[in-house]
């Protein structure tokens, strides 16, 4: 059977997150551009890029971006929206980046697009290879959830109804072993079809762990926000854990 991360990513997934917002994808973009500190066009990778929100907007900025992701189906999508071009779009692994050492200004990993791997070594590779590509001095910064809120504030179950399609969307969300789950089912209250099922797995990986392995890679942790807005990190109450730094 495929890994989940093979299962999820596809047509339907399109359809669960379509309500997250590009115009906000701008606005978190302006912010993450003053904390990396990039230089005029310089030349950004973005890690799981998906269907290309936030790489476009980098591009607005006049930045030289390419966006991987392992999903061919959610980079067509991306390609849909980057009607200039704007983009390099290329589909691969995050484990192994098919690009020059040294060749990027700064990489960016959004949104959790990490910990998505069973072995430990999986995920710490996914660390060497940003800093594989990034030139000495580059930027990262890597967009995490905080796992202590997580686990206080995870809602068991919900479910809506798409506007659109009149689909019905099950989201089932638990905690189990180290790892943050949701079971998701999409379903045609209207006809007999068979619903569809997928699964989100993602390791719950505390700053410590990055801070440990993000220094054995090379790679210095200079700044930690806890949300979009800049906030500092609380991790008692900090939604997020945004991690920016520079690679030795």
């Amino acid at each position: 059977m495929k890994p989940w991360y093979e299962q999820s990513f596809g047509t339907d997934y399109m359809l669960v997150y379509k309500h997250r917002n590009w115009g906000e994808a701008n606005k978190e973009v302006q912010r993450m551009v003053d904390w990396l500190q990039l230089p005029n066009n310089a030349k950004v990778l973005d890690i799981g890029c998906g269907m290309g929100r936030h790489a476009l907007a980098l591009a607005s900025f006049g930045y030289d971006v390419t966006g991987i992701d392992l999903s061919a189906i959610l980079l067509e999508e991306a390609r849909c929206h980057d009607k200039n071009g704007t983009v390099k779009w290329i589909e691969g692994d995050m484990r192994e980046l098919p690009f020059e050492t040294g060749s990027f200004d700064a990489t960016v990993n959004l949104f959790t697009s990490f910990g998505y791997f069973s072995l430990e070594e999986d995920n710490v590779n996914v660390l060497r290879n940003i800093r594989k590509t990034l030139r000495p001095g580059g930027s990262f910064l890597i967009d995490f959830l905080n796992p202590v809120y997580v686990e206080e504030h995870l809602i068991p179950r919900s479910e809506r109804t798409d506007v659109d399609t009149g689909y019905l969307i099950e989201e089932v969300r638990s905690v189990t072993d180290g790892w943050v789950q949701k079971e998701i089912t999409i379903s045609d209250p209207g006809t007999l079809a068979k619903p569809r099922q997928y699964l989100e797995r993602v390791r719950l990986l505390r700053l410590d762990w990055f801070e440990r392995n993000l220094a054995d890679c090379g790679l210095v942790l200079e700044q930690l926000y806890g949300n979009y807005d800049g906030s500092d990190y609380d991790e008692a109450v900090s939604p997020r854990m945004i991690m920016a730094g520079k690679a030795k």
